[in-house]
């Protein structure tokens, strides 16, 4: 219904407003306002917004590149820090090789000094025993020869007064009780 009544106003011949064309005067007025501002937006405000949109984006492309370095150092340092915990796996197996192989050789060194040792204990022992064995024996032959001398002269009635009669008569005595131990122990060991 309005644009008929703009119609027929028009056709009256009452005004002549346009709602699509403006005044003549309007139109000028308004151009001349628009061509200001434009020139001034061109002049000041342009370079102004050109050179932060400049700065921006430089901005971006160095915050790009800064990315791309950090990227690129990150890469680096950690492929670095996967060298470095491997080399340390690679030294702590060495180290524990090395401790194992040194703790084997700590043992088999106390088990040889302790083997040493025993040996060396014994060995006295038995030297020991032997010294021992040797001064029992002597100590035995003397009175064993006391004793058959005393035994003789109980039994021949008088009393061997001759020191190297003495001495004979005994060493072959124990001669022949050595015979008869010595017999007596390889039968033994035969039974066994």
């Amino acid at each position: 219904m309005m644009p008929v009544i703009f119609v027929s106003a028009a056709a009256e011949g009452e005004s002549t407003f346009s709602l699509l064309l403006p005044a003549t005067a309007d139109l000028i007025w308004g151009s001349v306002a628009f061509a200001i501002v434009a020139v001034a937006v061109y002049l000041f405000a342009w370079p102004k917004f050109a050179q932060l949109l400049d700065e921006r984006g430089e901005k971006i492309e160095e915050g790009l590149q800064a990315a791309e370095t950090a990227r690129t150092e990150i890469e680096a340092e950690r492929t670095r820090l996967e060298d470095e915990i491997l080399a340390a796996r690679r030294a702590a197996n060495e180290i524990r090789d090395g401790a194992h192989d040194e703790a084997k050789e700590i043992v088999s060194d106390a088990q040889g000094k302790a083997r040493a040792e025993s040996e060396v204990i014994l060995e006295n022992a038995q030297q020991r025993i032997a010294a021992d064995a040797e001064s029992a024996r002597r100590v035995l032959s003397s009175d064993i020869g006391a004793l058959a001398t005393e035994l003789a002269g109980r039994i021949v009635g008088e009393a061997i007064t001759d020191e190297a009669l003495a001495h004979r008569v005994v060493d072959r005595f124990l001669a022949e009780l050595e015979a008869n131990s010595a017999a007596q122990k390889t039968t033994a060991q035969q039974e066994i």
